[in-house]
């Protein structure tokens, strides 16, 4: 008698070749929560019991909680399509034996081309000039668009990134590219020269790409921002944990930061009467630095790839408690 097949239950949004190989591996319950309307995220209880009811030993989760009831499930795994799986209770996946696997650098390219676009546009003035345009204002009050465009190239500047993982490698790169001279700061990368005051002191554009935690919340403040060169440009696509952001406004007012681009607000929200809207240099975006079909199609071909791994008895390359496969042995 041939062996049923696996199911998996894929709650994540899936696409590409990896979704090919998933569906070579079980048989899939395809149910992104991104597609619903209102968006649905499950609770630990919810996806439990839907997992229950679709007899999934494979989950696969983007947004949806995994913790507590979930693991009372006979599962084989659990794999959240975050390079952080933060929405995973690891440690009572360790305790129930289920191995845990992420998708690192899913969202590098994206996350790092919106900063390259963020940067453009506000040093160049791109938003505003877009409204003149559109509003038949081309010759506002008298003037010419060259006299209230002209800015500063990019080409022969500094860039100082802080934070050198995926999206920063992502982001150096271009901004060579683009001819700029790029240092960084990071402890955890030994090709990162500089240290954070070296970085402030010779960086026309500082742009953050650090994961927040009690060593990097609220790294940029009032001392930092001081420590910028006068008219320095402003980047932050990572997490706004990471700024102080009433010191930013102060530094904006001043005219030490010249300018800013923003991917991301504390809560997921900027109420339209925030100080940050007011300057014309600043350009503000939803957190959609990873909001790339490109982006889920890599993290399906990533987790595809170490669900083949662990089910064939190998090592998972982005496996997060390797410790529960030695009690597999």
């Amino acid at each position: 008698m041939a062996e049923a097949k696996r199911r998996a239950l894929v709650t994540a949004p899936v696409r590409g070749p990896g979704l090919d190989t998933l569906q070579e591996l079980a048989e899939l319950v395809v149910d992104p929560w991104i597609d619903h309307d209102p968006l649905r995220i499950y609770d630990a209880e919810q996806l439990a019991q839907r997992v229950a009811e679709e007899e999934a030993t494979v989950v696969v989760v983007e947004a949806d909680r995994c913790a507590g009831p979930l693991f009372e499930q006979p599962l084989l795994a659990v794999a959240s399509c975050r390079g952080d799986p933060n929405n995973v209770d690891v440690a009572a996946a360790t305790a129930a034996g289920v191995p845990v696997l992420r998708a690192p650098a899913r969202n590098a390219d994206a996350v790092a081309e919106l900063g390259v676009a963020l940067l453009l546009a506000a040093t160049r003035g791109v938003v505003g000039a877009d409204k003149d345009v559109r509003a038949g204002e081309i010759y506002k009050n008298g003037t010419i668009p060259y006299q209230r465009y002209r800015a500063w190239q990019l080409a022969g500047r500094t860039a100082g990134l802080v934070g050198l993982g995926a999206v920063g490698r992502a982001m150096r790169w271009r901004l060579e590219g683009l001819g700029m001279r790029v240092v960084a700061y990071d402890p955890y990368a030994p090709d990162a020269t500089h240290s954070l005051e070296e970085l402030l002191a010779v960086a026309d554009v500082v742009s953050l790409h650090a994961p927040v935690t009690e060593e990097t919340a609220g790294m940029i403040g009032r001392e930092q921002f001081a420590a910028m060169k006068d008219g320095v440009v402003f980047l932050n696509t990572a997490r706004a944990q990471l700024h102080d952001t009433d010191a930013l406004v102060d530094a904006l007012s001043s005219g030490k930061v010249v300018a800013a681009g923003l991917d991301h607000f504390v809560g997921e929200h900027l109420p339209p009467d925030h100080p940050l809207t007011t300057f014309d240099r600043v350009v503000l975006t939803p957190h959609i630095g990873g909001a790339t079909y490109d982006t889920e199609a890599n993290h399906t071909a990533t987790i595809a790839d170490d669900l083949c791994r662990l089910l064939a008895g190998a090592r998972p390359h982005n496996i997060v408690n390797p410790e529960v496969l030695d009690r597999r042995r």
